[in-house]
Parts: C-alpha cells; structure tokens; sequence
C-alpha cells in the first residue's frame, strides 16, 4: 500500500526531540553569565552592551540574546532585550521564588548524569555520583551548590504545595506530619490554605535548620515545628499526627523501602489518620506522561527508585490496611496527583 502523501509522516517529532537540550543548555549559559540578573530593573541591553559587560564579542553576544527571546525568557522593546515576566520572577536571584539553583543542578550535575544513561540503563546503577564510594547521592556535593539547590526545591515545592492544597480537603484535618518535609514549603502553603492546621517537618539534621529559617521567614514558628529524624533508621516516626504527608519521596526509593515508609506511616497514625502520597505519577497502562514517564529515567541516574502509577500506590496501601483509597488529580511542576489512604 502506498503512503498517503497529504498525511506522511514527518520528521520534525524527532527534530524537536534530538534538539531539545538546546534550549535548556540556552538557558543555563544564560544563567551562568548571570544575564537574567544583570537586566533586573533595568531598560534592558543590545547585544553591543552585553557583549561589553561579559568581555565577549558582539557576535555570541546577539545569539544568546535572540535565542532567550526565542525561548520567552526574554522580551525585546524598543531595540533592546529586556527580561520577560517569567524571568523577572523566577530567574534573578534574591527573588522570592528563585528558580535558578535548580537550573544550576541540572546543568552542573544531571546534564553530565543523563549524558551517561545507557549506561545507567545498562547497568541499573547512577551515574551522578558512586554508591561504592559515596554514602548518598549528596556526599560530596559542593554545598554551595546544595544550598542554591534548595532554594529552587523550596520555589518548586511551594508552587505544587498550592495546587495540592487546592486539591485535596484539609479541613477536617489539625496535625500533619511532613515526612522527607525538607525546606517546609508545603507546610507553609497548607497552612496558610487551612487556618486550622498545624505541622511537624520531620527532616535530616542539616535540612531541619533550613526548615527552620522558612517557617520563621513565614510567620507560623508558632504553627510548623521542627524535628530532626531519619525515616529509615528510626524505628518509628513522630506520633500526635492525624494526617501524614509523603511529598516527593517515595520516587527515590526501591519498592521494599517504599512499603518500610508506608508500615511506618501506619504505626505512627491513629484511627481516622490520612497518609498522602504526592508525586509525578506515571499512569496506570505505564505510557505517560511525559513528565513522570521522563522523571522515572531521573531517578535511574540518580537513585535507586522510580515514579510509580496510582495502581502500585493503591495497592501497597490496602495491603496495609488502609481504606477509601483515592487518586486526586491535578497539574503542577513537582506533582500531578495525589494518593490518599485512610486508616480504619
């Protein structure tokens, strides 16, 4: 049978997917030369004057500017090149949701990981850091750049916080448990959306200090407190909590670690108590999407664990125990949906 030549197929899927790093590596160069915080709160630059400031020729100079208008990151009026909303609020550093650590750890630590995932795949192991030589995926990390990694997780998690918030009922609910609850962003945006509730971040001991530091720049000390733990070496978690909340988490982790943290979320909450489950899940035929199908070969090159569907959630809960299993749905950078549980 001949083709259809109205309706042949054409390449230009495959383009944009071969040439997809281009514009993140356009964005972290920008980034690295600090351009989106050069141009904060200014009238903008022409590629003579940018060429100027960072000491390079006009020629590169004109490129990046035109690929970052290209990308939306930039807008040109005028003549000049001026940041767009977009950067303006997510890429000039000293911002309140300041995205740009995380851009700084892709670029200096995934982008050589992925580099390497055939290898990974081949393997079954990470290729951004050596488990035979290094106790976790951060020992070892420049802590600078984990510091500037944490201000984007908590600008990222603060975003997901209130779209899972505004998806899911908390009304009835007094004390959560924020288990991995690293910079505290979802305790102060489920907090703010529930007057009534108050929290626990339960977190490694240098992680609590930076909990710490948000809750109080936050204003609700009085409402979210901090406990320093370790989930898997402790023997049990923090009780008094009728709501658990598991953000994020469950994806480093091999199945058998997923059900340890389950088991213990189990243990820990009385009758009536709620765990939450909230991540990228891959759905349930394991075809997408693309977000979580591409976060899962994240997690090979970085961890031992992997984005599951709502199906393999739903059922390690009722293994447990827990009933009115429920998958809530909705869109944010960090998350799409949510598994809830109730203990009988």
């Amino acid at each position: 049978m001949t083709a259809d030549p109205d309706h042949a197929l054409s390449p230009v899927p495959l383009m944009q997917l071969t040439t997809g790093f281009w514009a993140f590596k356009t964005l972290a160069a920008a980034h690295e030369l600090d351009l989106f915080h050069r141009l904060s709160g200014t009238t903008g630059t022409t590629a003579g004057d940018l060429a100027e400031a960072l000491a390079i020729q006009e020629r590169p100079a004109a490129m990046l500017l035109t690929g970052c208008a290209a990308l939306g990151l930039l807008v040109k009026v005028d003549g000049r090149f001026a940041n767009s909303p977009l950067a303006e609020e997510f890429l000039v550093r000293g911002k309140p949701y300041y995205f740009g650590g995380w851009v700084q750890m892709l670029d200096q630590r995934l982008y050589p990981g992925w580099a390497r995932l055939t290898e990974a795949i081949r393997s079954n192991r990470p290729t951004t850091w050596d488990p035979d030589r290094q106790s976790s995926l951060f020992d070892g990390e420049d802590p600078r750049l984990l510091a500037v990694f944490w201000e984007a997780m908590h600008s990222l998690s603060t975003f997901t916080a209130r779209a899972l918030g505004q998806a899911i009922d908390l009304s009835g609910q007094r004390r959560l448990l924020d288990v991995g609850g690293g910079s505290a962003a979802f305790d102060i945006e489920l907090c703010r959306l529930n007057p009534d509730l108050t929290a626990t971040v339960y977190e490694l001991p240098k992680v609590v200090d930076i909990a710490a530091e948000k809750v109080a720049e936050a204003g609700l000390s009085g409402r979210i407190e901090t406990v320093t733990g370790d989930f898997f070496a402790d023997s049990s978690l923090p009780d008094g909590h009728d709501t658990i909340l598991l953000s994020m988490i469950m994806h480093d982790w091999a199945e058998d670690r997923c059900r340890a943290i389950l088991q213990k979320c189990w243990a820990a909450l009385p009758s009536g108590g709620v765990v939450v489950i909230a991540e990228l899940l891959v759905n349930d035929e394991q075809t997408g999407p693309p977000s979580a199908a591409l976060m899962s070969l994240n997690m090979l090159v970085e961890t031992e664990g992997r984005n599951y569907t709502s199906a393999e959630y739903r059922a390690w809960l009722g293994d447990l125990g827990f009933q009115d299993i429920r998958t809530v749905w909705f869109e944010a950078a960090g998350a799409n949906g949510a598994v809830i549980g109730r203990k009988p």
